[in-house]
This record gives structure tokens, sequence and C-alpha cells, in this order.
């Protein structure tokens, strides 16, 4: 049996292992990430929507999701008391978390051609896109994001207009049928109206990772490589045909795919470079090929071999999955739970070695999307 067969297949007993009676957790092992995350939810939702058997983990995640809608509107981050430090089993602070709870009922609705659920929940998406259309300071459609909501958490930081966010914001605003928003907001990020709004360099040849105000000649960015953010924005259609073969290149000439697809952002940020800042120092990332700076997270590896198809680079695709399922099949032992487990969270940019969390929920998620993919020569749902 073929690497990939067997990744697929242990990707499933990841899987299965992250349904509970609430949704999907984002890790199937006792002391993980024992909890319900939009973000984590709904990218595992890529790969289990094309599996009946997880129909209902994915309806029970976007139901849980729905009843704990701010007041505001605002879908929470998190739900479930994974962490009794913060003393609270509902936990908000996210602009990605309402863009994925959009598009998993959209992934739902397709996978399983079954409407109930975007019926049902209407309201709550209308909600939950008021209260995306008031992170919108300068009324320009686009998106606002304060430093620390997305997945990056607390590093690195950014602010203001995100490649991350809006390409997600395109792919929400195209299932929702709002074409002329989604119109506006690929015009102005890619630098065809409003150019002081954009976010694609053609020098760079890659989004910027985030942009703000200008002043006079200097504008608030930064042009460090966001991975995942380039690669959504390759999937949703954000970024046009040329736009997204220069980003693919950039990623092969950087080797931002190696030793295993994809280190989450390039180059690594270390002290004394202009974006780092002096609490970097207290956090994970403090370490350059480690965690959220420039480690290798398996779910970017997915999106990138989904971007591959994308582009129809298919034997390029298929030969990315085999060295992703190489990194998801690698082990970590972990003494407490007598055993060893692989589809970890995180691996190291150089050793190539697992950490982080294993039984990642959404490290198989995708996995299972990429693979799909590859199979169907297509992307699947944008």
């Amino acid at each position: 049996m073929s690497t990939i067969e067997i990744a697929y297949n242990k990707a499933l007993d990841v899987m299965r292992a992250c349904v509970r009676p609430t949704g999907f957790y984002a890790s199937g092992l006792k002391g993980g990430y024992e909890a319900v995350w939009a973000r984590d939810s709904m990218t595992t939702a890529l790969g289990a929507a094309t599996f009946l058997e997880f129909k209902p983990a994915i309806k029970k995640s976007l139901e849980l999701l729905a009843a704990n809608q701010s007041e505001q509107g605002l879908i929470p981050n998190c739900v479930g008391s994974y962490n009794t430090d913060r003393q609270s089993d509902v936990t908000y602070n996210s602009i990605d978390a309402p863009l994925w709870f959009i598009i998993g009922h959209y992934v739902y609705a397709k996978s399983y051609n079954d409407k109930s659920l975007l019926k049902k929940y209407q309201p709550v998406i209308k909600k939950t896109l008021t209260w995306l259309f008031c992170q919108d300071p300068d009324n320009l459609g686009l998106l606002a994001q304060q430093p620390t909501n997305d997945w990056f958490d607390a590093f690195p930081h950014k602010y203001g207009y995100t490649i991350h966010c809006h390409a997600l914001y395109y792919g929400a605003l195209n299932f929702l049928g709002e074409k002329k928003r989604a119109d506006n907001l690929k015009r102005i990020t890619n630098g065809e109206y409003r150019p002081y709004a954009s976010l694609y360099d053609k020098g760079l040849g890659f989004y910027r990772p985030w942009g703000w105000k200008n002043h006079d000649t200097i504008r608030e960015t930064e042009n460090w490589f966001d991975t995942a953010g380039n690669l959504l924005a390759v999937m949703t259609g954000l970024a046009t045909p040329p736009i997204a073969a220069n980003i693919l290149k950039h990623i092969e000439k950087t080797e931002i795919n190696r030793p295993y697809p994809c280190k989450c952002l390039w180059p690594p940020l270390k002290p004394g470079d202009p974006e780092w800042k002096d609490y970097f120092t207290l956090c994970d990332a403090r370490e350059p090929l480690n965690y959220s700076n420039a480690g290798i997270w398996p779910f970017i590896g997915g999106f990138y071999i989904a971007a591959l198809v994308k582009a129809k680079k298919f034997a390029v695709a298929e030969k990315e999955l085999a060295l992703l399922a190489a990194g998801l099949l690698k082990k970590m032992k972990i003494r407490d739970l007598h055993g060893e487990y692989g589809f970890n969270e995180w691996l190291h940019a150089a050793a190539g070695e697992p950490s982080g969390e294993p039984y990642q929920a959404w490290s198989a998620g995708a996995y299972l999307y990429a693979y799909e993919c590859v199979k169907r020569k297509k992307e699947v749902y944008f």
C-alpha cells in the first residue's frame, strides 16, 4: 500500500477519534484540544464532508457554534472548557471564526445536497454577515481585523487588512451570492482599484500578510509570506491565474514546501527584525522554525495541494500529497498515553520532527480534502 493510501486510512482513524457529542474536537487524544473551534472544525469539514459518516459531526459543530453566537452576531472562536486558566466555556476574539462558519454551511450543503441547515440558520448567518459588515471602518467593502484575531493568535503581529481574512471573506461572499461585494474585494486586494488598500505586491510576487494606513509615502505593512493566506487566495479564486502562478512559484523557489508542505510563514522572524515585538520572547513561537514562526503545519500543506489542483498542476499535486502523507505519518511518543501518535499539529521546519498536539482534526481533514482534490483533479468547493 502506498504512503498516500496509508495516510488516507490513518486520517480516517484520526477523524473518528475527534468526533464528540458536540461536534469535532480539535484533537482526538485525551488532554489535547478537547473543545470545538470554528476554524479547526470547519477546516476539518473540508475533508470530512466527503464522507457520509461525518455528516452528524459537522452538523453538531455548526449547531454548537450557532447556539453560542454573541448578541452582536459574532460566531465564537471556541466552545468548550479546554483551558481552565481562561475560566470560560466560550471564547470569541476571532474574525476568521464567522467566515469559517459561513463557509462550513455551504460545504455541508454542497457535499450532502442538504440545504436544511442553511435554511434553519439563515437568521444566524444574516446576523453573522451584519457583524462582518461592521468590521469595515473605511467603508471600502473590506474587513479590518484586530491583532491576534485569526489562527496565528499572538504570533506574528498583524492588523488591518489581511490576506488570510480577505481570502476567506471572498469565498464566503461568493457562497452567499454577494457577487458585487466579492468583485469589489478582489479588485481592491489585487491592486486594480483603490491601490492604497491593496495587498498584492508585484515586486514580491505574492500578497503581503497585512497592510493598514498610509502615512505620506510610508505604509503600515510587512513583507513576510503568509502561506495559509496566500494559498486560500488561490483556492477561493481571489488570486487571478497570473497571481496564483506567482504564489506557487514563490513557494517552490523558497522551498516553503520542504521538508514537508508547508511552512506557515517565510522567512522566520527573529529578534532585531523590524517585525519583532518584545512580547514575542514570551510566546511559543520565539524560536525560528518552530510553531507559528515558520514551523510546518500540515493543514496548510492540504491547502497547498488544493491550490496546485486549482492551478491544474496535477502531477505536482500528487507528488506533494505523498510528501504531506510522509510528514503526517511521523510519530511522537506520548508517555502519559503509552503510545506513539502521528497527524501532529506542526513539525519542526528543519528537522521535520513532529510537535504540538497529535491526532489533530484539521491535519487529518485537510489531508483528506487534498486527497479528494487530487483524485477528482478539481478543487472541491470553491
